[in-house]
């Protein structure tokens, strides 16, 4: 198969670099980034048994993605009883998540996009059904599906102004790597008419199903426990925080604290393996992770995984972070708003833009972009109830509209799974 220069070089320069692979992978695993005992499937090799019959491969990047994932799974189970169910993802964070919330169901690492190993990862699994959520694209991947005769979705499909720029530069290449994915189907109006102009087909615009996910789940008991610790402090939450947005919101809270000096800051870290760090940073602040109590200290930082539920639902005004850095593109929303969080953000929030879109027009969002906006952003909150009662009611009539984003994609999944059976019965041998 013949491929636009921009693919033909990237597929030599991925078997050139092929060699580094192995040494590279050992030292992202020396810093926990990978995990040893699984490093073989990041190479395309299987560490459990394929189960017989029809098998559905989900694949999502990372935690932003996994709730997508397993509506997705949920969705097509209740339709289609008899399908087996694969996960990828490529980070450690989101391999364990998936341990806690699906412990029955198959996950392995996403290879990495070199022929061989995407070769050895499809030959073992061989997918009825691959479904990629979002905009988490590889060409070798894909052109080995295609190879393979493994038919590709594309799911939830979101991309940044920035990324549909790139991608009409590259238009060419760009249609011929989207050309694996049938159907492709859109969380927003936005996408679906780049993917139209860039594909050069048509694109099922189906909304966005992190509007369709179950509010996060947390345990009552842990939840009194925990407000019982915090007694009647004034407290706030600032979720999915990354490096150099801690710093600006340890300022805030200390303006806040200069109005409200007991008040706490919940501060849970984007990527859990930094907390030892940012605790240090932050004057040796607690840690979930270590069981540390609260006390009587300002800030308390949470480095676990599948907790944000319980924050959410204990702090009355919630910070979502990723969006005070101009490299981030912010984080999901729609968990404090299920949960009657007052939702802040930072500017750059172009990941969820939609969603802000729609709760901004709502009143049910206020952007704080340095450390005295936030602080008095907070403050404001935490006095006026009626005022934040408002925002948390727009926000939930925001966050329930998602429910037939999934029912449009199931459909759609299903329809391409009957299609490919069709397929199959018309090619077997009589």
């Amino acid at each position: 198969m013949t491929h636009p220069p921009a693919l033909a070089l990237y597929r030599a320069a991925s078997r050139a670099l092929a060699p580094a692979l192995s040494p590279w992978l050992a030292l992202r695993a020396a810093a926990g980034k990978e995990d040893w005992a699984r490093l073989g499937e990041r190479a395309g090799r299987a560490s459990a048994p394929r189960p017989p019959g029809r098998l559905v491969w989900l694949h999502g990047a990372s935690v932003g993605e996994l709730g997508v994932v397993l509506q997705v799974r949920a969705g097509l189970a209740a339709r289609t009883p008899d399908l087996s169910f694969l996960v990828t993802t490529g980070t450690r964070t989101s391999a364990e998540l998936f341990a806690r919330r699906a412990p029955d169901a198959i996950h392995q690492y996403a290879p990495l996009d070199r022929a061989s190993a995407a070769r050895r990862f499809l030959a073992h699994w061989r997918p009825s059904l691959g479904v990629f959520i979002e905009s988490e694209l590889w060409p070798n991947l894909a052109f080995e599906a295609q190879a393979a005769g493994v038919p590709l979705a594309l799911v939830n499909a979101r991309v940044s102004e920035r990324t549909i720029a790139s991608w009409r530069r590259m238009r060419v290449s760009m249609r011929r790597v989207l050309a694996a994915f049938d159907p492709i189907i859109a969380a927003d109006a936005r996408t679906a008419d780049a993917l139209r102009d860039v594909a050069g087909r048509d694109v099922v615009l189906a909304g966005n199903l992190k509007l369709a996910a179950a509010a996060p789940a947390f345990d009552a008991a842990a939840l009194a426990a925990l407000r019982s610790e915090i007694g009647d402090r004034p407290v706030w939450v600032a979720s999915s925080t990354h490096e150099g947005e801690e710093e600006i919101l340890a300022a805030a809270h200390d303006l806040v604290r200069a109005r409200a000096p007991n008040a706490l800051l919940i501060l849970a870290v984007r990527h859990p393996e930094r907390g030892e760090r940012v605790a240090a940073r932050l004057g040796s602040a607690p840690r979930r992770s270590r069981g540390e109590p609260i006390g009587a200290a300002p800030i308390y930082v949470v480095d676990t995984i599948g907790e944000m539920g319980l924050f959410y639902a204990a702090a009355p005004v919630a910070f979502i972070a990723g969006s005070l850095r101009p490299d981030l593109r912010g984080h999901n929303p729609v968990e404090p708003a299920q949960l009657d969080a007052a939702i802040l953000h930072g500017p750059y929030v172009s990941s969820f833009a939609d969603i802000y879109e729609a709760l901004s027009a709502a009143r049910a969002t206020r952007r704080a972009d340095t450390a005295q906006v936030i602080a008095q952003a907070v403050h404001d909150l935490w006095a006026d109830e009626g005022a934040r009662a408002a925002m948390t009611v727009a926000a939930r009539r925001v966050a329930a509209q998602g429910g037939p984003s999934l029912e449009r994609t199931i459909d759609a999944l299903c329809a391409r799974l009957a299609l490919n059976s069709a397929e199959a019965r018309a090619h077997a041998p009589t």
